[in-house]
């Protein structure tokens, strides 16, 4: 485990940027001025042109670090974002390692490190920026909805309320609304909610993510108005669409035209199409009973189609992998089973026998491209290929470098894109709701 969290260390330095909390020290900038009663949305950072861009929500739950030196606020984002992923990480691993014996505590300990170590995950705590603690305000809705679907109405009513209530899952919901309220585009899980006809957990999310801002405008009404009325459509406040960090697919339309802003029909009409596709594998994921699979498209989906994600945007690779590296193993320990093969052809027999006898190379193989699919990704985002190219209009094209140079500038971009359209969800493996589709396919396969 030191190794492991050594090794990442390395890699940080080798492949990961200079980092001083440069995100962290505009936040904190920000709300030290607001708390001298100034407009939170009239700070413009030193020798910038940045200032707070977020709604007047996340400017209310940052507003206690005005109280601490940035650099103790960095640091106590960084072990809070650390801890929240663990505990995320955990939870995500736990049905797998169960099923393969592995000890948990192990696991979390090795997946940590390589964790922190890819690209969003470092630039998240290198910037000082709230991705990992957004990213497990969602997942603890998916685990909410793991621990109502597993938990038997006989047993909850024989516990208390308060346990009932936590471990009921009867809050599901109110993780997606607080992330909506801090951040808009963690929506796009609202919507998912809805096609998939979760109206109790949407519901619970709409009215957690318009309570909170309409407590908001109750509290500070003038930063309030000033955001939803003006500050909220100023899109040149987080900077040009081209910018080599931008991996969503309006950076990538930009960069290919090589023009400082997005061709807007073009980008508009690529992401209803990805919207699409997003989010009706995740249906077919969630009615497949894999929740995991789905809520990583979702979230896959809102990193392509918002107009800017910057890379520590990207967290969304972190159970992309997983479900990558499970469903290897998953097809590998499959194809080991018996299966009915035709007795005539190569395996021999008498007629209308069925034999036991897969092919010898056959248990070897399956599974072999997911899994080089998951290494190739985790090396993808740990490596970052995208630096060495890094290129500004009007200074220097996106071409500036060739062919190969637009390609690696735009590495992340794509491999995003391809996950929306090709990520394999796992049947069964995660159901987070109650429904009697899985017992009937169960029945089903079981007569054939």
């Amino acid at each position: 485990m030191a190794a492991v969290a050594y090794a990442a260390w390395l890699a940080i330095g080798a492949f990961g940027r200079p980092y001083n909390f440069f995100d962290m020290k505009i936040y904190h900038g920000a709300v030290v001025w607001w708390a001298s009663g100034h407009e939170l949305y009239e700070f413009v950072a030193p020798d910038t042109t940045l200032g707070f861009t977020y709604p007047p929500f996340a400017g209310l739950a940052m507003l206690p670090m005005a109280h601490l030196p940035v650099a103790l606020a960095g640091l106590l984002n960084a072990t809070v974002s650390i801890a929240a992923l663990a505990v995320v990480l955990a939870a995500l691993l736990r049905p797998i390692v169960d099923r393969l014996g592995w000890p948990l505590w192990w696991t979390v300990a090795i997946a940590t490190p390589l964790a922190v170590a890819i690209e969003p995950t470092r630039e998240t705590l290198g910037y000082g920026q709230v991705n990992l603690l957004l990213f497990a305000l969602i997942m603890a809705d998916l685990i909410a909805l793991r621990w109502r679907s597993r938990r038997g109405t006989h047993q909850a009513e024989n516990d208390g309320a308060l346990l009932r209530f936590v471990y009921g899952g009867a809050w599901a919901g109110v993780g997606i609304g607080l992330a909506t309220a801090v951040k808009l585009t963690p929506a796009l899980f609202i919507f998912y909610l809805m096609i998939t006809r979760q109206w109790r957990v949407a519901a619970t999310a709409v009215g957690t993510a318009v309570a909170v801002t309409i407590g908001s405008f109750g509290v500070v009404g003038t930063e309030s108005r000033a955001y939803f009325g003006s500050v909220l459509w100023q899109t040149e406040r987080v900077g040009a669409a081209d910018m080599t960090p931008n991996q969503s697919l309006a950076g990538l339309l930009a960069r290919l035209y090589d023009s400082i802003e997005t061709p807007g029909l073009l980008w508009l009409a690529f992401s209803v199409l990805m919207l699409a596709l997003g989010l009706s594998r995740a249906a077919n994921s969630h009615a497949d009973g894999d929740e995991l699979t789905a809520f990583t498209l979702v979230g896959l989906t809102a990193n392509v189609i918002s107009p800017i994600s910057w890379t520590h945007h990207l967290v969304w690779v972190i159970p992309a992998i997983i479900v990558l590296a499970d469903a290897a193993v998953r097809r590998h320990d499959a194809s080991r089973l018996p299966a009915l093969r035709p007795a005539t052809g190569p395996y021999g027999g008498p007629p209308g026998v069925s034999t036991l006898r897969p092919p010898i190379w056959y248990p070897t193989l399956t599974g072999l491209r997911h899994g080089v699919a998951a290494i190739g990704l985790y090396l993808l985002f740990l490596i970052s290929p995208i630096w060495p190219y890094e290129h500004q209009l009007p200074e220097v094209s996106h071409y500036d470098d060739g062919l190969f140079g637009a390609l690696m500038e735009n590495s992340l971009a794509l491999a995003l894109i391809v996950l929306v359209a090709a990520l394999p969800w796992r049947p069964g493996a995660e159901p987070a709701f109650h429904t009697d589709r899985m017992a009937r396919t169960a029945m089903l396969y079981g007569r054939r």
